[in-house]
């Protein structure tokens, strides 16, 4: 099997940083309550019974912790987790080659598993379901077709864009949970875990600093920290305060609300260069330089659950309070487009 097709990360030791911020537990993971209950119940149960767990569907943004929920529910059922993506299976052959390596048990992990080919897509139906794939071997008058029997597994998928996964395929996941962004309280409590294992002393008010600037994704939280650590190395010994993280998070654009350089460039753009919108994404995408997939995947997400932006028909539009944060002054009835939402 290509190696660029999986990888096997159970007892795989540390090897860099990122790994070691992971939990590995579900005592160690902090937010998501109800679908941590619900997976820990899920493996009880099963380990219980000496059956193999259901498959499971994880949706929501990105750096919620899908890909670290997928490694914990193998650590609890203490099997093997093949990891994956949609993208790179192009072939039924290469799933073919991935679900014949799995044992009992095991967990295969495709993440943006909406993302696959849909003829590879069809051969996970069987797999599944009945646990068995039919693979075509020849073309023309000597093609046949093959049956394969596989080990019981458990597909763990996960997907930031649920809605382009099939019915037939969802309909298949027994367990199916969405991620949620994450309260400033719980950042707080993983920034403060995630400085204990980079070994850097940081006040409370230091983590929840960070924490309020992070988006409500525990991935930035991490990221935001480990840069607030440089900084705190070279010019605070060591040691994160409010004081300090504000100054390191204003040397990176990252200003008290969570807003980076392109945010508040979406922003002004709308409000300066379209008078307050509605204006398209393909034209708002020109004007800041972006790709449209990006605008609408990573940073609308973030300004219209903080109420910055709004999605009409007509297009993008400045909320009133995007129009306060700028220091503008404006009626809330003087605002164009305002009233009504597209999905």
């Amino acid at each position: 099997m290509d190696e660029r097709f999986v990888t096997d990360e159970l007892n795989r030791p540390d090897a860099d940083l990122d790994l070691t911020l992971r939990p590995r537990r579900f005592d160690d993971f902090v937010g998501q309550t109800r679908v941590v209950e619900r997976l820990d119940l899920a493996v009880a149960a099963a380990r219980g019974r000496g059956d193999v767990l259901d498959h499971v569907l994880l949706s929501g943004p990105p750096g919620l912790g899908k890909t670290t929920l997928a490694y914990i529910l193998g650590n609890a059922l203490g099997v093997n987790v093949k990891a994956t993506s949609g993208p790179v299976i192009d072939k039924p052959g290469d799933l073919a080659g991935l679900l014949t390596n799995l044992e009992r048990g095991d967990i295969l992990f495709i993440d943006e598993i909406h993302r696959m080919q849909k003829t590879v897509e069809e051969y996970l139906y069987s797999a599944m379901e009945d646990f068995v794939i039919d693979i075509m071997i020849d073309q023309g008058p000597n093609a046949r077709s093959v049956r394969l029997d596989l080990s019981h597994f458990t597909l763990v998928g996960a997907t930031t864009r649920s809605g382009l996964i099939s019915a037939p395929l969802r309909s298949r996941f027994g367990l199916t949970n969405r991620l949620n962004y994450y309260e400033a309280d719980d950042l707080r409590a993983i920034i403060e875990r995630s400085a204990r294992i980079l070994d850097v002393d940081v006040e409370v008010e230091g983590a929840t600093e960070i924490g309020m600037r992070s988006r409500g994704t525990p991935r930035i939280a991490n990221n935001l920290l480990k840069r607030v650590r440089d900084y705190a190395q070279v010019k605070a010994d060591n040691v994160i305060t409010r004081d300090v993280a504000d100054r390191a998070l204003a040397m990176l654009d990252i200003d008290t609300y969570g807003l980076d350089e392109m945010d508040k460039r979406v922003l002004e753009t709308i409000v300066h260069k379209f008078n307050g919108g509605p204006v398209g994404i393909n034209t708002l995408a020109v004007s800041v330089g972006e790709e449209p997939d990006t605008i609408e995947e990573v940073y609308e997400p973030f300004l219209i659950q903080e109420g910055y932006l709004q999605r009409t028909p007509k297009g993008r539009v400045a909320t009133p309070l995007c129009y306060r944060r700028m220091g503008l002054a404006v009626r809330e009835d003087e605002l164009p487009g305002l009233g009504s939402s597209s999905p």
